[in-house]
């Protein structure tokens, strides 16, 4: 069970959870999730979570790809971050973790009680809409918030008219 959202309350505005990975489709999840964040004075959210998997080596060996694992997952979140603040002038929050991501995203919205939507983006390919919305999809009857998923092949002129 999630905690109250305090989105509505006074002094809180509803942010938007968009989750930046190595996908492709990550890009539209944050266009729809950064229009609707600005749409209705909202707060953009970017979330990237560094997965420990990465890290079974010796202790030297593993300080070394957990730095480099943070130092890309910083500039991706910067990437995404500058194309947001040239295009629609809004500054996002910028988050990242170390963990398996359906449990950070969970324990993020768990510590965060303004985020009230988490913004996905399905991949179009033959292969599925990708391994977090398969995830996610798994147990949305269990997700503590909605769940807005947002098609890879959306335009940007999509995107304008739905967010």
């Amino acid at each position: 069970m999630v905690s109250k959202r305090l989105s509505k309350e006074a002094g809180h505005r509803r942010k938007f959870l968009a989750i930046i990975d190595d996908t492709p489709e990550c890009e539209r999840a944050v266009a729809y999730a950064s229009k609707r964040a600005r749409s209705t004075s909202g707060v953009l959210v970017l979330l990237y979570v560094i997965e420990p998997d990465d890290f079974q080596h010796w202790l030297g060996v593993e300080k070394i790809m957990r730095e480099e694992a943070t130092a890309a997952a910083n500039a991706a979140l910067d990437s995404h971050a500058a194309k947001v603040r040239e295009t629609l002038g809004i500054e996002p929050e910028l988050v990242v973790r170390e963990g398996r991501p359906a449990e950070e995203i969970h324990k993020l919205i768990e510590d965060d009680q303004d985020i009230a939507i988490l913004v996905l983006a399905a991949g179009a390919g033959k292969e599925g809409p990708g391994p977090l919305v398969a995830s996610i999809a798994g147990k949305a009857a269990a997700f503590p918030i909605p769940v807005t998923v947002v098609p890879q092949n959306l335009s940007d002129e999509d995107i304008d008219s739905l967010a």
